[in-house]
């Protein structure tokens, strides 16, 4: 049996949904027990209840040595005013954990790679349930940690791998959280950004990535219209900057906001997968 631990570091999701995943892993994933935090439903202004609340609920799941992962609940914003707090207080359980989740998550899983806290996974998460083919994303995780890496991303290879949201890597940066990725492919993707603020992040982030193996482009969605066109793809501004900064641009990777989007697990991807 797996035990994951459902907690939510930065904004909260609704019983209803929680219901429904776990009423799919038990029906279709028998060898899974999904175990959701009750901090997942507490509600503080934008987040999912007080920074205390959501640190201490972290750290609980992360030292309780019953979970075999740890799986957020959903993005947002949050994770990044609990996550150097959390470190110091994890225990040795912690450093045996799968951690799942993208997007605002990305601070924790950054993070747990940089101090080398068990294994970081870019994943969909349990709030992904309300997309569009969201049943089939979490299907996705479910499978992933029952052992079947089919909805692994299918270009990683023998370079070490991150995936994360452009913003949230981007505000990485700097910071005592940011891992070091020389050597490593970087995976990139954004949502709900204008062009030219895409082109922004672009600027700084790859001032911040030297040495990488390369740098791939997932996808870059519901884009708000500016007053004037910024001219330039996601794809072109994505080449311009790796062009600018020496960095090999590899093309796309299949990560997204959206149920399509692929796992893909920190680190090289054989020792990940547990191949």
């Amino acid at each position: 049996m797996t035990r994951i631990a459902v907690c939510a570091p930065s904004t909260p999701i609704a019983r209803g949904d929680a219901e429904q995943v776990v009423v799919l892993a038990a029906g279709e994933f028998p060898a899974v027990e999904l175990v959701i935090h009750p901090q997942c439903f507490a509600v503080e202004g934008h987040f999912a209840g007080s920074d205390a609340q959501r640190l201490d609920a972290l750290v609980e799941c992360a030292n309780d040595p019953s979970f075999d992962a740890v799986w957020f609940a959903r993005g947002g914003y949050g994770a990044c005013r609990i996550a150097e707090e959390a470190l110091p207080r994890f225990g040795p359980a912690a450093r045996t954990k799968t951690w799942l989740g993208y997007s605002d998550a990305g601070y924790l899983l950054g993070a747990f790679y940089r101090e080398r806290i068990g294994r970081s996974v870019h994943a969909p998460m349990l709030g992904c349930i309300r997309r569009k083919g969201g049943v089939d994303a979490v299907r996705r995780v479910l499978g992933y940690v029952s052992g079947d890496p089919s909805g692994v991303e299918p270009t990683l290879d023998h370079h070490p791998t991150v995936a994360f949201n452009l913003t949230t890597l981007a505000m990485l940066c700097g910071t005592p959280l940011m891992p070091g990725l020389a050597g490593h492919v970087v995976m990139v993707e954004e949502v709900s950004e204008y062009l030219y603020a895409v082109d922004r992040l672009f600027f700084h982030l790859t001032a911040h990535l030297g040495g990488i193996a390369g740098l791939r482009l997932g996808r870059v969605s519901d884009v708000p219209q500016n007053d004037r066109p910024f001219g330039a793809t996601p794809e072109q501004i994505a080449r311009y900057w790796c062009d600018r900064r020496a960095i090999p641009f590899l093309g796309s990777a299949d990560i997204g906001h959206d149920a399509a989007n692929r796992i893909v697990p920190f680190g090289v991807a054989e020792r990940a997968q547990g191949q």
